[in-house]
């Protein structure tokens, strides 16, 4: 799978992705941490209605290879999660932006994603490793 990385995201160094979508924001994980991870077989995320707090662990991604944490790349209230994921975790393996999202998040600050990584600069980073 070739790696994109959409210019309209910005990314935390844990290789989540943030998207904004009205007021909310979409979480997800970047397509380079999904092809590190190997088949994912589960997937657990917070409630509705949850509070994340940016740096901390919001659910986990299990793989054949290992369990990894998600780190919230932004604070905020859950508005929804992507029970299509938790069903069949195939997806997020294959569209990571789009319908393998995460959580819908109402951020605790309104320009929360700007402390993230541009496309470009994630890209060099991961390119780089």
């Amino acid at each position: 799978m070739a790696l994109s990385f959409p210019d309209d995201c910005r990314y935390a160094d844990s290789h989540e992705y943030v998207r904004t979508q009205g007021e909310t924001l979409r979480i997800g994980i970047s397509a380079f941490a999904v092809d590190q991870l190997g088949d994912i077989v589960f997937v657990e995320l917070p409630e509705v209605g949850a509070t994340i707090t940016a740096g901390q662990s919001f659910g986990s991604v299990e793989s054949v290879k290992a369990v990894e944490d998600l780190m919230a790349p932004v604070s905020g209230v859950v508005e929804a999660r992507n029970e299509g994921v938790l069903s069949d975790p195939e997806t997020l393996q294959n569209d990571p932006y789009g319908e393998g999202w995460l959580l819908l998040v109402r951020p605790g600050e309104a320009n929360a994603a700007e402390a993230l990584m541009d496309a470009d600069t994630y890209r060099t980073k991961v390119e780089g490793t």
